[in-house]
């Protein structure tokens, strides 16, 4: 696991960054608060200052990295070295797919990534809930998963996400180790039909996972459930936070529906995986 002041250390450069560049960075702090593997994070340091940091982060046989230089150290080959770290794990675990993520405004990732064989693959937003009425559910019951729940919880990653069932088992047995996520499942009729998970942070509670079978879909069942989680993050006195796919336009609607909107933008670009030696 990571130490607490590698933790602080990440916090301290982020937050450096963030205020130059005026954006913002996803590190994926629940991912990073809960480490188990040493050989996912990459840390270059000068005078006893992290001056660059790049985190690995697996999806199933997806693997997402994003990282940043110190403003007053960059253009000194840094990023590049943690990124050829990053990539080589990569290449040991024969990932089928490396995203490199970037805040859609920052112009020092850009330039970086004209001179990396990559190409954009698609924007995600970051969305928050902002104060309009809540529709009252009506027959969809939103309740935490209990372990008899796990087949549908895969079974939902497998025809919603893509996943094949190896990867499904590797990410659930992963996230259900993360003391900070609330796992819940969506049941109509009594038979679950969806599932949700709400990751708290400080006072933000950032919604994931949003799926309901193919042949449950179309029918307001998604949100009836992001109304009920809606209600009872609020009332615990948490802000919401979702991630949408621009190109998700059904999606994208129904949170902006839902009363979310966009305050940021990620880019994820698709690293052309036959480069890597």
């Amino acid at each position: 696991m990571l130490t607490e002041k590698q933790l602080e250390h990440i916090k301290e450069l982020q937050y450096v960054c963030e205020k130059e560049g005026n954006l913002q960075l996803k590190l994926n702090w629940d991912i990073l608060r809960n480490r188990e593997d040493e050989s996912t994070d990459f840390f270059h340091y000068e005078n006893g200052e992290l001056a660059g940091f790049a985190g690995l982060y697996s999806f199933g046989n997806k693997a997402e990295i994003c990282g940043m230089v110190k403003p007053s150290h960059r253009r000194k080959g840094i990023f590049s070295k943690l990124l050829n770290k990053a990539l080589e794990v990569c290449a040991e675990r024969k990932y089928s797919e490396i995203l490199l993520n970037a805040p859609a405004n920052s112009l020092s990732a850009k330039a970086f990534l004209m001179n990396v064989p990559c190409e954009l693959l698609f924007s995600e937003y970051q969305m928050k809930w902002s104060e309009s009425p809540i529709a009252e559910p009506s027959d969809v019951v939103v309740r935490l998963a209990k372990p008899c729940d796990l087949e549908a919880e895969l079974e939902l990653d497998i025809s919603c996400f893509g996943f094949s069932r190896e990867e499904a088992e590797t990410f659930n047995a992963r996230i259900k180790q993360e003391n900070e996520q609330q796992f819940y499942v969506i049941e109509q009729n009594d038979t679950v039909v969806g599932k949700i998970r709400v990751h708290r942070d400080n006072k933000e509670a950032w919604i994931y996972g949003v799926a309901v079978f193919p042949h449950h879909q179309g029918k307001g069942i998604a949100r009836q459930a992001l109304a009920t989680i809606i209600a009872k993050e609020r009332k615990a006195g948490y802000d919401l936070f979702l991630e949408v796919e621009a190109k998700n336009e059904h999606a994208l609607k129904l949170y902006e529906s839902c009363g979310f909107q966009a305050f940021c933008v990620q880019d994820y670009y698709q690293y052309q995986t036959n480069k890597i030696d």
